[in-house]
């Protein structure tokens, strides 16, 4: 049999995105920043990338298919949920839904020998962005021979005393261009990465597995789990071995929320 080299080099790619996205995000530390928004090399005609996440399905990020318009196991499954009628199953739900990320391509001056980075941030930021774009006196403000640079204020939760880190943004008045020619101009477009290589959409069937082992996890998995918090936890004893909870710990009501969730996903995928 002649190996797959297509779903060896795919799955090559998904090992190798960690790494990628080290080298290609950017994310703003407390203090201020300049950054350039770059217009963007797979869509010169709009550099905002929106895409979807699931966030804490099995304590990780899966981007959803939702964000090209592609069916989305998950989602499809929260909304089954939510038609369940069930107050604490429409919470469950929403939790499930898949969280709007919008990323541009920047170039951080001081920087620029690293390239062109992808900068994510929220709906405040974006709508901030978007307000000076469609302010006349500012317009297009990716322009490479004459648009504006932003300075980023970024200040930790800590510091500033609230529940997230906020982030404040101004338009720079003066026009000024992207690098210091037009090769070099050019050369910040067409070295840019694709966002699709740094995230990267698992199949719909891979996805319903993900969801699949989430609200059913095996022994092994559950064993793994506590494997892993004992290795993190430095002690000088040995640790004990965990203790099975007793049949008791599972009411009557938990064991039939159990039994509907797990009816729900049969009844949507393997009906």
């Amino acid at each position: 049999m002649a190996l797959d080299l297509s779903a060896i080099r795919g799955r090559l790619n998904k090992l190798q995105n960690t790494s990628n996205r080290t080298s290609n995000l950017w994310k703003p530390t407390p203090g201020k920043h300049q950054v350039r928004i770059v217009p963007y090399k797979f869509s010169p005609e709009n550099p905002f990338i929106e895409l979807f996440f699931h966030y804490n399905i099995n304590n990780k990020t899966y981007l959803s298919p939702s964000s090209f318009g592609r069916p989305d196991p998950i989602v499809e499954f929260a909304e089954k949920l939510k038609r369940m009628g069930d107050k604490e199953d429409w919470k469950a739900a929403k939790k499930m839904e898949p969280k709007l990320r919008t990323f541009v391509p920047v170039l951080v001056r001081g920087e620029e020998s690293e390239g062109v980075k992808f900068w994510g941030f929220g709906k405040t930021v974006y709508q901030e962005i978007l307000g000076y774009i469609a302010d006349p006196d500012y317009g297009d403000i990716t322009d490479p021979t004459n648009g504006r640079d932003i300075t980023i204020e970024y200040t930790s939760a800590e510091d500033a005393g609230t529940s997230y880190p906020v982030t404040t943004i101004r338009v720079k008045p003066n026009t000024t261009p992207l690098g210091k020619d037009d090769t070099a101009n050019q050369n910040f477009i067409e070295t840019q990465t694709n966002i699709t290589d740094i995230y990267s959409e698992l199949s719909y069937d891979e996805l319903k597995s993900v969801l699949e082992g989430w609200l059913n996890p095996t022994a092994d998995e559950a064993n793994e789990s506590v494997s892993q918090q004992t290795l993190s936890t430095p002690s000088t004893k040995a640790a004990p071995a965990p203790v099975a909870a007793p049949a008791a710990a599972v009411s009557t009501e938990e064991k039939k929320k159990m039994d509907d969730v797990a009816s729900a996903f049969d009844d949507l995928f393997n009906g």
